[in-house]
């Protein structure tokens, strides 16, 4: 009968090659093994020594194995699992005693006891003898009773002594183990950390962003009651055009919908912005309420966002280093970026299912054509829906959402500021931590390129913050609506700093 190379031959049926007879016979050892491509080998003739050499090489290889690599090869000419692969979920037993399992040893399912008791057994060479009738049922507690049905139990399991190591080829595993977790060690050594002084700062955005942000929205309840009209999508974008002559007519109730405007805790109006030390309670009340019909949002939006900004206060006075500036600067800060934090903050309540800002009950699900019954055009709203879908896909974590809506406060190019040195270096450092927290704890592949991502999301709000500007002069030179807009609104969009 022709030869065939048995390495070759064992490749195509996917080994590398076979182990050698066990006491059953080739033919018997193969059957139990439920393998083909060792038969084929019988068949073809390979003569008991050339297997047994190839084994012998094999065996060689295997000593350079880690132990996961080792248990693998075990596992791999172990008797097939029925369902495929191991359900995590369910408790391994060990073959022989019936205690948990730790995994393969030695080609078995066993605990860490019948693996050790196997290894010592056969280098030891030992002999036992059964002191009673050969046939001991081996459980957890009576292991220890019997050595030799034991030992019987093991082998009829199918654990193999050929897999287990002699103690050099144990120590030089030992020695790859040691060096690979002191590769390890210095290439976690070597990734970039926060330190402690960073995640405190990071804690206390965390802890300013829960007090001024309150998920229930219950507050919205104490807001002159949102007015819906009843007009066609195209009458309510025509109504925008109260500050803009050229405004679009286009229809606007399939574009999206907007709670542009962030919502946030305690339902107090705020005293007047220019009185930054104040607490943040005060006891005015809303503006009167007068019946526009065609701007019926504008009242209850009016209020929202004033509540939004007496948040954004809060939270800016809790940002570490904010209350270093003078009180002017901080105001300068304040003015100029509160439309651009609360479109930041709205992001938590904006849903891409249906465009919309929903924060708590219908009453409050906000769309864009809710807002231009306020008086903003498509000019802003489009960019603005634009702005969250897009800020959205970042899936950015909580961490970096506060460190970017303290960022986006602390810009020392904003007008009015004295002290932009001082300004630039409290956002350096701010965003020195928002880096360092990417690469430590955002995985890839969202961590790709996300800071400069994020820092793109901050030019997009200055563009924002340019056309709600224009939109709100056109507003507020209309006596009919500045009225029904808050002191708190007046103050900080109305005085605009040039």
């Amino acid at each position: 009968m022709q030869s065939c190379d048995i390495s070759q031959h064992c490749a195509v049926w996917g080994s590398s090659l076979c182990p050698p007879w066990g006491a059953g016979g080739a033919v018997g050892w193969v059957l139990s093994l439920g393998s083909s491509h060792c038969m084929l080998c019988f068949l073809a003739g390979f003569s008991m020594s050339q297997l047994c050499s190839s084994w012998d090489l094999h065996q060689q290889s295997m000593a350079y194995l880690p132990d996961a690599e080792m248990e693998t090869m075990a596992a791999s000419t172990s008797l097939p699992d029925p369902a495929g692969e191991f359900d995590r979920n369910v408790p391994r037993i060990c073959g022989v005693c019936g205690d948990r399992a730790t995994g393969f040893h030695f080609n078995a399912m066993t605990c860490e006891g019948c693996k050790g008791f196997f290894r010592r057994s056969m280098k030891r060479k030992a002999m036992f003898t059964c002191p009673f009738n050969g046939d001991c049922k081996i459980t957890k507690d009576n292991r220890r009773h019997c050595q030799a049905c034991r030992l019987k139990r093991c082998v009829d399991i199918g654990m193999m002594k050929e897999f287990i190591l002699t103690d050099e080829e144990v120590q030089r595993k030992r020695e790859m183990i040691l060096k690979r977790k002191e590769e390890e060690a210095l290439k976690e050594s070597l990734k970039p950390k926060l330190s402690e002084e960073q995640q405190k700062v990071i804690d206390i955005l965390l802890e300013a962003h829960h007090k001024t942000f309150d998920t229930t929205y219950s507050d919205f309840n104490k807001f002159r009651p949102p007015v819906r009209s009843k007009v066609s999508s195209r009458t309510a974008t025509h109504s925008s055009c109260v500050m803009s002559q050229d405004c679009s007519s286009e229809d606007s109730n399939d574009v999206f919908g907007s709670d542009a405007f962030g919502a946030f805790p305690e339902p107090m109006e705020p005293q007047m912005f220019s009185n930054l030390d104040l607490s943040e309670e005060s006891d005015e009340s809303p503006s009167m309420s007068i019946e526009l019909p065609h701007l019926p949002m504008l009242p209850h939006l009016a209020d929202l966002v004033s509540y939004s900004i007496q948040k954004v206060i809060g939270f800016a006075k809790m940002i570490p280093g904010f209350r270093d500036l003078t009180a002017e600067d901080q105001i300068a800060l304040l003015k100029s970026s509160a439309i651009e934090v609360i479109m930041l903050r709205s992001n938590q309540s904006f849903t891409m299912e249906d465009m919309s800002w929903t924060c708590g009950s219908n009453d409050f699900k906000y769309k864009v054509s809710d807002v231009t019954q306020a008086g903003h055009s498509m000019e802003l709203l489009e960019p603005l829906v634009k702005f969250q879908v897009g800020l959205k896909k970042l899936n950015l974590h909580e961490e970096e959402h506060v460190l970017l809506m303290a960022i986006c406060i602390l810009s020392p190019d904003r007008p009015g500021v004295q002290d932009t040195s001082l300004v630039e270096s409290i956002q350096d450092r701010l965003s020195d931590i928002l880096q360092t927290y990417i690469r430590c704890r955002h995985p890839p592949p969202g961590s790709r390129l996300l800071y400069a991502k994020m820092i793109q999301k901050l030019a997009d709000l200055r563009s924002l913050n340019e056309e709600h500007s224009k939109q709100y002069r056109c507003l507020s030179f209309q006596p009919e609506h500045s009225m029904q807009l808050t002191p708190l609104v007046l103050e900080v969009f109305g005085n605009e700093i040039s």
